[in-house]
């Protein structure tokens, strides 16, 4: 059964949530201040969480930063009373998947969920596929046309980032804080000389790269068009 922890000070709000999810069949954990859901989330490590902005003692914005720190990757659907831009682009930058602006529908938001876990679950292969190479993330095996391909640990970290998240635009950003950290003092000029280094490890023509594309002032995609990945 997939584990949903919701975190929301509001009782009765918290209730009804709990009751829906409960209801679509999931395992519902609750929290209703930052602290006690912080611990939550650390202890249970959750398949998704609901997750309010206004709580007491840490704040929404907090517990992502600091689950997004410890390389928790569950999806996470902020919930906010703010309809400002300013707030939800910030909870997207600290980690967030999506947000439900209060009042919203139970409906709407059961659906997202869904989505999310549908995702989650089509990952649940431990073996990516692209081209003739072959990503092992239980053994943190690379092989390419059946040959063992070495790769450093933070290589293996990056390429299995890429291939959890096939032909998104990925920022230089986005790729720092889910690779190396959101405190790790690294630049962009790092992202692309691993990025070079798979593109030698992993491309046939790595000056004409397939799998590892540039998207132009933004970052990179991995995928291409017509290759399974």
């Amino acid at each position: 059964m997939e584990t949903v922890l919701i975190i929301e000070d509001d009782a009765t709000m918290l209730r009804g949530l709990k009751d829906n999810f409960e209801f679509k069949g999931y395992d519902v954990v609750t929290a209703c201040d930052g602290e006690v859901g912080l611990e939550a989330a650390l202890n249970s490590k959750p398949d998704l969480i609901i997750l309010d902005i206004m709580l007491p003692k840490i704040n929404g914005y907090e517990i992502c930063r600091l689950l997004r720190q410890e390389n928790l990757t569950m999806p996470i659907i902020m919930l906010t009373a703010k309809g400002q831009e300013s707030d939800i682009v910030l909870g997207l930058n600290l980690g967030a998947d999506d947000y439900v602006t209060k009042p919203f529908s139970i409906k709407e938001l059961l659906a997202r969920a869904n989505a999310f876990m549908r995702r989650k679950r089509d990952q649940s292969n431990t073996v990516y596929q692209f081209g003739n190479c072959s990503l092992d993330t239980v053994s943190r095996k690379l092989t390419r046309a059946g040959n063992d391909v070495p790769l450093s640990p933070k290589e293996f970290n990056l390429l299995e980032y890429f291939a959890n998240r096939p032909q998104r635009a990925l920022t230089r950003k986005d790729i720092l804080n889910g690779v190396w950290g959101y405190d790790c003092f690294v630049t962009n000029r790092t992202v692309d000389r691993f990025v070079n280094s798979l593109r030698n490890k992993i491309e046939a023509n790595p000056q004409k790269p397939v799998f590892i594309t540039t998207v132009r002032e933004i970052g990179y995609r991995f995928g291409a068009d017509n290759q399974d990945v």
